[in-house]
């Protein structure tokens, strides 16, 4: 089994630029949890069927897909939906990165996850790697990534728990 790294951070931190670096510069395969909990929504049947229990049958629309506006305005309406959701999922995501980190043919891979805790990545992983940005800076880049709000920037920096102790902290300015 590889050295597993976790790089973690709020939204908007920089977390996918390192993970892009750390994968150019070291060959590092990076696992990017949320690409990966986005393709697992679409595949699970366990997903698909509790997420149509929690949330209604047109969290999917007709022709089988994720319909992740009305998942995210679920997902961020309240912590107790938020709870619900992560219990859903993060376990689900946690067993396919071990299983993809075991596959690797490399001494180290790395998860690009923004709840590290919360997901329990942080019990599976050698070392972790916190990424910051300022808060105004992070704000921006979310809003002009996602084509957001500030407001709802802010709402889902507020679901973000604080990141445990880091082995290392890359300030991404």
């Amino acid at each position: 089994m590889p050295i597993k790294i976790a790089i973690t951070g709020g939204i908007g931190s920089g977390k996918s630029y390192v993970a892009r670096q750390m994968t150019a510069l070291l060959g590092i395969p990076v696992y990017d949890s949320d690409s990966n909990a986005k393709r697992l929504n679409e595949e699970s049947e366990e997903i698909r069927n509790r997420l149509v229990s929690m949330v209604g049958a047109d969290v999917y629309d007709a022709d089988g897909h994720l319909d992740k506006a009305r998942l995210a305005s679920f997902l961020f309406a309240n912590t107790e939906n938020a709870r619900k959701i992560n219990a859903l999922i993060h376990p689900i995501v946690k067993a396919d990165f071990l299983r993809w980190a075991e596959r690797q043919n490399v001494p180290v891979v790395a998860i690009e996850t923004a709840l590290l805790a919360e997901s329990g990545i942080d019990d599976v992983v050698d070392r972790v790697v916190r990424v910051d940005a300022p808060l105004e800076v992070r704000i921006a880049r979310a809003m002009q990534r996602d084509g957001v709000t500030r407001e709802k920037v802010l709402e889902r920096i507020s679901c973000q728990s604080d990141y445990p102790t880091p082995d290392i902290i890359i300030n991404n300015v």
